[in-house]
């Protein structure tokens, strides 16, 4: 509707669409409002019409006679004064039942008042209706049936409506002059009003249109008046704080890994080069493989980290909900752990209600609770203990807790802990292997399965990692 009216008044500027179309909504009611003004005054003064017809109708039934001839006759010596009887405008017509004319006043002239009779007319009271004379004069007629010495009459009287007419064309005209003044008035008017209040519009388009990439941190201007304008500004600041957080979590994503990348793609071919630069025994050259493989094994497990963390973002991981035990699930995550831990002489424990289900995609909670355990292994110290516990929620749903026995984690650090490629301790990253995106990709599982995942910890007192999540139907034993 808006294109299909810019383009039929070619005009873009959202003020003077909104005046022109006020103007024709204004314009649009005025005549509405004179049409039915001028159809109640029509009506109106037409009631007093058959009113006066009415009364001469019963006036004149007892001024007709009939003569000694026969004839149809009207006394007018009820007029005291001579001239009174000029005054009466009214036409009058007497009929037989047949139809033939018995009696017309002078001022018909001659000139038939309503033609022939209609089939119910004036049966049973008044009958009004408008009619023309031969001469085209407008006459509102009343018609009633009428018995006068056993005679049946069809008595008719009526009056002009150039009267009527002429009020309304007087109406009309002065409607019409005074339509276009106050169109005109009432457009301009609310063009100004229109241009004041998209002026804080006009504004904030500005101010939008000199934000940036660069420049996401600045905001729209927001008014004291707390209106639609204010509103929609806040909405634009609200949206424009979030781009930033995105565009800053881009930049952020983008240089981490891009170094993640480099690193062992660096590491590689250092190693490479370096071996072809001597000649080897066949050990030195399975070392060198075998380091290489190594690099390549991280360098897989980020991009495949990577790959999940793109995929998750787009939305384009599909859930495939199964229900299981939670206790099971926490044992099959610590197992791919075990030979890890056996190489820091680690315990891991499990412990919990095997009656205790969960409801969700296996593959992705297991790789959660592998992620969170492979951290409590990293660093935990040599002969540490990582214990993970299944219990009921007090409220509903289940928890499940792993903690370890490292050295805890700092106030300033626990904050950041789940972000993207966020370290503790940049130089253990390298020597633990991690890239800083298992804790990101484990509380993205468990958010996706309705839950929450929290740290409790302090330095020197080890770090407990708990997830809260949806319980399913409890297992039958």
């Amino acid at each position: 509707m808006r294109k299909s009216f810019s383009k039929l008044f070619g005009v873009r500027r959202v003020r003077t669409r909104l005046s022109l179309w006020y103007a024709l909504v204004l314009a649009s009611v005025l005549l509405l409002s004179w049409a039915l003004t001028a159809s109640f005054m029509s009506l109106q003064l037409r009631g007093q019409l058959d009113h006066y017809a009415i009364q001469d109708i019963e006036t004149v039934e007892g001024l007709l006679y009939f003569d000694a001839s026969g004839d149809l006759n009207l006394r007018e010596d009820y007029h005291n004064h001579p001239a009174s009887k000029q005054v009466i405008e009214r036409f009058l017509e007497v009929r037989s039942a047949e139809g033939a004319v018995l009696y017309r006043n002078e001022r018909l002239a001659g000139q038939s008042l309503g033609g022939k009779l209609l089939p119910d007319e004036g049966e049973g009271g008044y009958s009004p209706r408008s009619v023309r004379l031969a001469d085209g004069t407008p006459v509102r007629m009343v018609s009633r049936r009428h018995t006068l010495d056993g005679h049946a009459l069809m008595l008719r009287s009526g009056y002009s409506e150039e009267a009527i007419l002429g009020r309304l064309r007087e109406f009309a005209l002065a409607s019409l002059l005074a339509l276009p003044l106050i169109v005109a008035l009432v457009g301009f008017g609310s063009y100004l009003l229109a241009k004041r209040a998209l002026l804080p519009l006009e504004e904030m388009a500005c101010r939008a249109e000199a934000i940036t990439s660069e420049r996401l941190n600045e905001r729209l201007p927001i008014g004291e008046a707390g209106d639609e304008m204010d509103h929609l500004a806040n909405v634009f600041n609200h949206l424009l704080a979030r781009l930033e957080q995105s565009f800053e979590q881009l930049r952020r994503f983008s240089s981490d890994a891009s170094h993640e990348l480099r690193t062992p793609l660096a590491s590689i071919r250092s190693v490479g080069e370096v071996a072809l630069e001597k000649d080897g025994s066949r050990a030195e050259y399975r070392d060198t493989i075998g380091s290489m493989l190594e690099e390549v094994n991280r360098l897989t497990v980020l991009v495949d980290n990577l790959l999940t963390i793109a995929r998750a973002d787009a939305g384009r991981i599909a859930m495939h909900p199964t229900v299981f035990s939670a206790v099971g699930l926490a044992r099959e995550a610590a197992g791919l752990l075990d030979v890890l831990a056996e190489e820091k002489e680690q315990r891991i424990t499990v412990q919990g209600d095997e009656r205790i289900t969960l409801k969700g995609d296996r593959v992705f909670l297991r790789q959660a609770v592998v992620n969170i355990i492979h951290n409590a292994v990293k660093h935990s110290p040599v002969g540490g203990v990582i214990s993970v516990n299944v219990l009921d929620e007090p409220m509903g749903g289940v928890r499940l807790e792993v903690t370890d026995t490292g050295p805890g984690i700092a106030p300033e650090h626990s904050e950041k802990i789940f972000d993207r490629f966020y370290r503790v301790d940049e130089s253990r990253s390298r020597g633990g292997g991690g890239a800083g995106l298992g804790l990101s990709i484990a509380q993205w599982a468990v958010r996706m399965h309705g839950g929450r995942i929290q740290l409790i910890t302090a330095p020197g007192a080890g770090c407990t990692f708990q997830m809260s999540l949806p319980s399913a139907i409890p297992m039958k034993n």
